[in-house]
């Protein structure tokens, strides 16, 4: 039993950490209906630059990450403005095409600049643990998922309660209105994907503290991303919190009672039996409505 609970607190732990990689993926795709396949790369980006803060000026990650968040900003923003902006009203597999290849210069990129080796962000505390009536709670995971419930909720209310929000929310609901009423749709889109960016960026530092990290996992955050922002209800940020405790615990149930090759299985098996029931998701509500119940 005991055995049991540890791994049902390690699934809450990374479920939430996982909800933060797909937040920024489901915001894009509900905004803008871009699939983003060059997310995870960004995630990894992220985990490399807080990395390279810590290792270079000592910098706590979960200091860096808001340096990383920063410079990842306005990363996306170009990319998005000068780059995606330019496809963005085209057939879906052009935008697929071009973050593919996004994702591909990227993971190169890392590849040269920071080679394929293994790294890991390496903190005095991150290795701790808190001990509750013989379960272990990492304290670094532990850390990392208050910041990234913390985080999505906060964005919630960012887009709920602020002009910015409010117009994003709108242009995602209806471009051609959200213009008519003088939204710049072309800064609302690069906004809403700097955010994203933003978001996957520290994302990546949260997952380098926690663990280990290169260049080839990009793909793999990737694929969480979509498969969470199904899961939990396109473009709803809640749906990508709740997806990602969903798939947190199944990975940590699974990796428990089979072998690892089954794990993924199952993470699949549970989407195709959610989307049977549910074809919007979990919680099936466009990411809009969240102003309604806040």
């Amino acid at each position: 039993m005991t055995g049991f609970l540890q791994a049902t607190i390690y699934g809450l732990l990374q479920g939430g950490l996982l909800a933060l990689v797909a937040v920024g993926f489901s915001l894009v795709w509900g905004v803008m209906n871009v699939v983003n396949l060059s997310h995870g790369a960004f995630v990894v980006l992220g985990a490399y630059l807080g990395w390279q803060l810590n290792s270079s000026l000592g910098l706590d990650p979960f200091l860096g990450m808001i340096v990383v968040a920063l410079i990842l900003f306005c990363i996306g923003y170009a990319v998005q403005r000068f780059l995606i902006n330019l496809v963005v009203n085209g057939p879906i597999f052009i935008t697929l095409l071009l973050t593919f290849g996004l994702e591909l210069l990227l993971v190169q990129g890392m590849n040269i600049v920071f080679t394929a080796n293994y790294q890991s962000i390496t903190t005095s505390y991150a290795g701790n643990a808190i001990v509750l009536g013989g379960i272990q709670v990492p304290l670094g995971r532990l850390l990392a998922f208050l910041l990234a419930v913390g985080i999505t909720v906060a964005l919630v209310k960012v887009m709920a309660n602020t002009r910015v929000g409010m117009s994003i929310m709108a242009t995602g609901m209806d471009r051609g209105a959200a213009r008519l009423m003088g939204i710049r749709a072309r800064h609302v889109y690069a906004l809403t994907f700097g955010i994203a960016t933003a978001l996957a960026g520290m994302a990546g530092t949260m997952v380098g503290t926690v663990g280990t990290f290169n260049p080839a996992a990009a793909g793999g955050f990737t694929l969480l991303s979509f498969v969470i922002a199904v899961l939990g209800g396109l473009g709803n940020m809640y749906g990508a919190m709740v997806g990602g405790l969903l798939m947190g615990l199944v990975q940590a149930w699974g990796g428990y009672y089979l072998s690892g090759t089954w794990v993924n299985a199952l993470a699949f098996l549970v989407l195709v039996i959610v989307l049977m029931f549910r074809p919007s998701g979990l919680v099936g509500k466009a990411f809009y409505s969240a102003r309604l119940e806040v």
